[in-house]
This record gives structure tokens, sequence and C-alpha cells, in this order.
């Protein structure tokens, strides 16, 4: 037996990329539309300003243009991919899935696609279900993608949740990886019976589109904040420590923390429960809000493109969202 059989299989991103609406909507914007300020908006978040999709701008054109940065990032083109899923609590139509209007923009036809919809975790639900598609020997290939337009469920006179959500788009390249980087463990879990604490609760079989379900406002995105807040820094540094553990590895061991950006104060947190330093979390809330499961992959885009990571490097991706669900990846660079 070689070593290159012993070594365990797992897959790796080969290449990524990213979209953001042109559109900024800053907190001095937010002033003059509800009742609220900079300094509350900061101190409670973390969050200085948020990216606005167009109004004809729907959430399957930003992933088309972060997945072709991507493809064109690996190297490959639409003809090398064998599968496209798509992470979104935003799709285009309810049927069908977004990820076949991506396919169709992207002339891919000859590939499955399909959509998950795991909220913020949204991302990394998707890697592990590639995981087990990739090495089951059923593709060789992914195009994965989180995208959002959070900002067309949210209430703009909800001051509570107004202030938090952005739009964007991030896609990943996946395939095999045959060398000792790419993802080393990985933890998921859910808990429905938190569900009504963060919803959309107007729009599916449960309460339809009607006049009424838009006159109450329960199109759009409702939130007990200070409960989620309670469990999101619980189970993400749960998530944080248990994948950590899953991948034979102690908190020493870790390089640097991309969490979900939903509130500085999760994020900080969750850096002390792996008793990383601040410059060892990846913080990018301030310029792009919750952006749902978008924020992980462009926080390690981001922290590619500038050149921090290093091969060898061991990242630590965590997430929590509606649901409840939560996960995190061990992965090393």
């Amino acid at each position: 037996m070689t070593d290159s059989d012993k070594r365990p299989r797992r897959i790796k991103i080969v290449g990524s990329g990213f979209y953001v609406p042109d559109k900024v909507l800053t907190n001095a914007d937010l002033e003059k539309m509800v009742d609220t300020s900079d300094e509350w908006i900061t101190t409670r978040s973390g969050i200085k300003e948020r990216r606005i999709s167009a109004p004809d701008e729907a959430t399957s054109d930003m992933a088309m243009v972060a997945a072709r940065r991507a493809l064109d990032d690996a190297g490959v083109s639409k003809d090398d991919i064998d599968l496209i899923v798509v992470a979104t609590a935003t799709p285009d139509t309810i049927f069908p899935s977004t990820a076949c209007w991506i396919q169709k923009g992207l002339d891919a036809d000859h590939v499955p696609a399909f959509d998950i919809q795991a909220a913020c975790s949204g991302f990394l639900y998707g890697m592990i279900i590639c995981e087990s598609m990739i090495l089951g020997g059923n593709h060789k290939r992914v195009l994965l993608i989180a995208a959002e337009t959070l900002t067309k469920i949210t209430n703009w006179e909800d001051r509570t949740t107004c202030v938090l959500f952005g739009d964007g788009a991030a896609a990943a390249v996946l395939e095999e990886s045959f060398d000792e980087s790419g993802m080393l463990a990985h933890y998921w879990k859910a808990d429905g019976n938190l569900g009504d604490l963060l919803l959309q609760p107007g729009g599916g079989s449960r309460e339809p589109i009607s006049q009424e379900v838009v006159d109450k406002k329960n199109h759009f995105v409702t939130m007990k904040g200070n409960e989620v807040f309670k469990h999101a820094v619980k189970r993400m540094g749960e998530a944080a420590e248990k994948v950590v553990k899953k991948a034979g590895l102690s908190k020493a061991d870790v390089d640097y923390l991309i969490p979900h950006q939903a509130n500085i104060r999760i994020i900080k947190a969750t850096g002390r429960r792996l008793g990383l330093p601040d410059e060892k979390v990846f913080v990018n809330i301030h310029k792009y809000g919750n952006m749902s499961c978008v924020t992980v992959p462009l926080g390690l885009h981001e922290m590619k493109a500038a050149g921090r990571l290093k091969k060898g490097d061991v990242i630590v991706l965590v997430a929590f969202g509606a649901g409840f669900t939560w996960a995190g990846i061990t992965y090393r660079w």
C-alpha cells in the first residue's frame, strides 16, 4: 500500500469568486429612514454599511457573476463542471430552483442542478453534501454557489432588522484533493423547535401570499433578536470546538477562524471559544452586513485574494442560521 492509498480522501476548493451590488447603504442613510443611529447599529452589530441589489437584480443574476469568476479562477469552463448546487434562502422563484436559472444563464444544460436551503449555514451544508457526491464517485467537479437578496424580504420600517442585512453572492469550484489540503472534518446540526425565532412567515404553504399576509408584513423577515443571539453564540462556539476535535487537532493548531458575519459580538465570542486573538478571526461585517450563507465563502475568498493564507494553514469555517441550523468545517489550505 502506498502513502497515497493511506491518505484520507477529501475535497478542496480549486477556484472562488464573488459579487456584490454597486449600491451602498450606510448607517447614515438608515438614520434618515428609521429611528436609529450609527452608534446604535455599530455597537450592537458591528455593521457600518451593506450592499443593496438593484430592483431588477435577482439572486441568480448575482450568482452567475460570482460563478463565472470562480470558474475563471479555477481555470475551467462551464463545460468542465458536472453539478451545480446553490445555497439560498431568497430564490428567484419558489420553483424552478435558482440553480436551474443559473444553469440556463451559464448555458450549462448538460448537468444536474438543485438548491439547498439551510439559511446562513447553507454554504457549509453545501460543502458537506458535495463531499459525499464527489468522494462517492458520482461527480468530479462541482460548482457550489451561495447567493442572497435579503434586502428584498426586509421590512424597512422595522429598525431591529432592516439595519442588518445585505446582498451578494460567492461561488467555489470543488474537486477531490490529491494532496494534504482540503476539508479535514465537518460538523452539522439543526433544531427545528426554534424555527419561529427567525423566519419569513408568509409566502409558503403555511401562509400563502394574500393581501392579508402583505398587510401584516408577514412576507418580510421577522426575528426575536435577543433569543437568536443567545443560541447563535452557544451553537457557533460548539460547532467550532467540535469540528476541530473531529479533525484530530487542538485549538492551538487553528490558524484562522472565518465565522458567519451576523454580529460582531457573536464573532468575537466564537473566536474566544477557540482561544484565538482578534487578528486570527476574519471580520468584514462592517462592509457588507449579514449576507446569510454568502458571508463565509466571501470571507475565505477575501483572505485568499489578500494573500493572507499560506499552504498548510488550518482554517475553521463556522455558521449559524434560521432553522435553526449550524455547521463547522475544518479546512487545510
